[in-house]
């Protein structure tokens, strides 16, 4: 583990041999797993929230996206966020 330089805590090394190796990096792992699952608007905005700082909130929404997770938020971005920017890849528009 490596020490924050803002804290002082210990923080995960991610493993070098995993494609997920980042999630340890989350800020999501120190919320309930509910928290990125809601089930109404307020909920998403919760969450985003928790995301928008997040330091590897891009790989996220990568995993996301490559995967097609269906449910939850992921990097920040919600079910239909991220139903858009696939739509918006296919289309070739960035």
């Amino acid at each position: 583990m490596t020490t924050s330089a803002h804290t002082g805590d210990a923080l995960p090394v991610p493993d070098p041999d995993s494609t997920t190796g980042w999630m340890v990096l989350g800020l999501c792992r120190m919320y309930p797993p509910a928290t990125f699952f809601p089930s109404d608007g307020v909920g998403v905005d919760k969450a985003r929230k928790i995301c928008a700082s997040c330091p590897v909130k891009d790989e996220c929404l990568e995993h996301a996206l490559d995967h097609r997770i269906e449910h939850g938020v992921w990097g920040g971005c919600s079910e239909r966020e991220r139903r858009r920017i696939l739509k918006r890849r296919r289309a070739g528009v960035s």
